[in-house]
């Protein structure tokens, strides 16, 4: 655990440690899922916390164990290049889009069923259920929109970046391998039936490509400061401005440069602009160790 990033680390201890919970407490016959859930709007349970607690419940230990093993396989990459704030914001922000995006699609279920005129439905088991009851049970848990969103913003970041994927033989770009994704999910969402929340998933990953088109567009208000993605370089501009007395465009700033530390420093920065070139055109898994090493090493100067 002490090669994962901060954030990537604890989002996957709070998940495990909330499905614990959730297995412990069944016992004692408290369904966590039921509290912490995500319930449709207009049911007498929902609550408005349930938009952020859901994202940290699971329907079961195979649904937990592919959320995490995606977090962990993406999130550490997105992670180390964005750094820990600008992820973690990227990660609730996506998850109560999701949830958003969820919500807004039973509403539309049950404005097309016709249900706000009923006062009960009919079970398949021919029990009449009281439609306060019957809504309740429109739950919504799991990661799955905010993990969705790191894989678009991994596909976005890394599009020439080649990963397997089971259980094609073959590596397949990043590119594709969201574009795939996205059409699944667009189809299942659409033309089947399923207790699987994708209208969830593709909320996620559409929060989350407004939200990287909205950073790159306005470097400005975002944690990066560039639209490469990464703090490094903003770090780096501040550093040279401090120590050079000059400012990103060369101008004279304030201050009486060292001219021996200042070499040093420009080499390290066209060190670093070398190594975030070479992840945009070959993908963060072409970096040597000691390139990684020298990438977060820079990210974490003051």
């Amino acid at each position: 655990m002490r090669s994962i990033p901060t954030i990537t680390k604890n989002l996957l201890i709070i998940n495990i440690l909330a499905f614990a919970a959730y297995y412990v407490l069944t016992f004692r016959n408290i369904d966590l899922n039921d509290i912490l859930g995500l319930h449709f709007f207009l049911a007498s349970d929902f609550k408005i916390y349930q938009m952020l607690t859901y994202m940290f419940m699971h329907g079961g230990l195979e649904h937990l164990f592919f959320n995490m093993f995606a977090l962990w396989m993406f999130g550490c990459v997105v992670e180390n290049i964005w750094g820990p704030k600008k992820f973690l914001f990227y990660y609730i922000f996506c998850g109560i889009g999701a949830g958003l995006v969820q919500e807004l699609a039973q509403y539309v279920q049950y404005s097309m069923e016709g249900l706000a005129a009923y006062d009960s439905v009919m079970s398949t088991d021919g029990i009449k259920v009281p439609m306060d009851s019957y809504l309740n049970l429109w739950t919504t848990v799991g990661a799955s929109g905010a993990i969705y969103a790191i894989l678009l913003a991994f596909g976005m970041s890394f599009p020439e970046e080649r990963i397997f994927i089971f259980p094609l033989p073959i590596p397949i770009k990043a590119k594709w391998f969201i574009t795939i994704y996205i059409a699944i999910e667009v189809f299942t969402a659409f033309f089947t039936t399923s207790n699987v929340a994708h209208f969830a998933h593709l909320g996620g990953m559409l929060f989350g490509f407004l939200l990287i088109k909205y950073w790159r567009r306005h470097p400005e208000n975002s944690y990066f400061g560039n639209d490469s993605g990464s703090p490094i370089i903003e770090k780096l501009r501040k550093n040279w401005e401090k120590h050079t007395g000059k400012n990103a465009s060369g101008n004279e700033a304030s201050g009486n440069p060292d001219w021996d530390y200042n070499a040093r420093q420009k080499a390290s920065e066209e060190e670093i602009d070398r190594i975030l070139d070479k992840i945009r055109k070959n993908g963060y898994a072409s970096l040597t160790k000691e390139e990684k090493q020298k990438l977060f090493d820079s990210s974490n100067k003051h």
